[in-house]
């Protein structure tokens, strides 16, 4: 049942075919106002296709999609200016630096030069107001990309993968500027291959594969209801492996070159008892992601 209350965007049995290819196949979702709420998947799972179709740039075969209290299809003027979409592929005007780029989709929503500055401001782009765009890194013109999306102070904001083929170090500044838009009150909904991004920025996750969600809910929920053991990883050679099979709590222990891992249902009882024998040297505990719950749903398989 889909909670339709308070609810930004609400989605409902929605399908899209090419040919044989179901890509999005009976799709049902809904994201509140002022929620974070990310679209996981493998390669071809239907995110972006069901992103577009929600943004109202692609028509569906048949269900319902319901945006800011409106149908995004066909095309609304009067919800253009409350939406801000940021493709996977961004495009800009030739030889305009930054702050042109921003103060020519400014004026395209009737909006002033200063609020241009402030998202320069905001994206962290201040610096660089001046220089042109083709001259900016990929991190700086994904956060130019992301600015010129929220230039006219959208009430819903549609990221496709906006981290993607960034450094870590232009990721990690990318999410502050994710988390500000939402404290703004935006409401936030995006796609990302990146697990590790999704489990740290995400209110709600749903999880695709071959047009279908296979799970929806918050990354500590999904995580909590994989029940999948915790993982206790010692240096090679502090232990042999009977002797940690021997250990209470443990259930399964494996080695390979450089560490032993020792599987367990109940890791207070595993360490208590390595501390007790001082082989806690080097000691890493790694307990489920939400990667493991994407893996456990969509496989292991590599998909171009």
């Amino acid at each position: 049942m889909i909670d339709t209350a308070g609810a930004a965007v609400v989605v409902e049995d929605l399908r899209k075919a090419y040919g044989d290819l179901n890509a999005v196949d009976g799709v049902s979702l809904s994201v509140a106002e002022g929620e974070f709420f990310g679209i996981l998947g493998p390669n071809g799972a239907g995110k972006t296709t069901t992103l577009e179709i929600i943004e109202g740039l692609r028509e569906p075969d048949s269900g319902s999609v319901t945006l800011l209290g409106e149908s995004p299809w066909p095309r609304k003027v009067s919800l253009l200016p409350r939406i801000g979409v940021q493709l996977q592929a961004s495009s800009f005007f030739e030889k305009l630096t930054a702050r042109e780029q921003l103060e020519t989709f400014a004026s395209l929503y009737g909006v002033g030069a200063a609020r241009a500055r402030e998202m320069l401001e905001l994206v962290g782009l201040a610096d660089k107001a001046d220089t042109r765009e083709d001259k900016l890194s990929g991190g700086q013109r994904q956060r130019l990309s992301i600015a010129c999306a929220l230039v006219h102070d959208p009430d819903v904001v549609f990221l496709d993968e906006p981290t993607a083929a960034l450094d870590p170090q232009a990721r990690r500044n990318l999410w502050d500027v994710l988390r500000a838009i939402q404290e703004r009150g935006k409401t936030i909904v995006y796609t990302t291959h990146y697990l590790d991004e999704a489990e740290i920025l995400c209110d709600r996750v749903a999880i695709m594969d071959r047009g279908r969600i296979l799970a929806m809910d918050r990354p500590a929920a999904l995580v909590r209801g994989l029940d999948a053991p915790t993982r206790v990883i010692l240096e090679r050679g502090l232990l042999s492996i009977s002797d940690a099979e021997a250990l209470p709590g443990a259930d399964v222990v494996t080695e390979d070159e450089a560490s032993l891992t020792i599987s367990t249902r109940k890791p207070a009882e595993v360490l208590s008892a390595l501390a007790e024998r001082g082989s806690l040297a080097g000691l890493q505990v790694r307990t489920a992601t939400l990667e493991d719950v994407f893996l456990e749903l969509t496989g292991r398989e590599y998909r171009a």
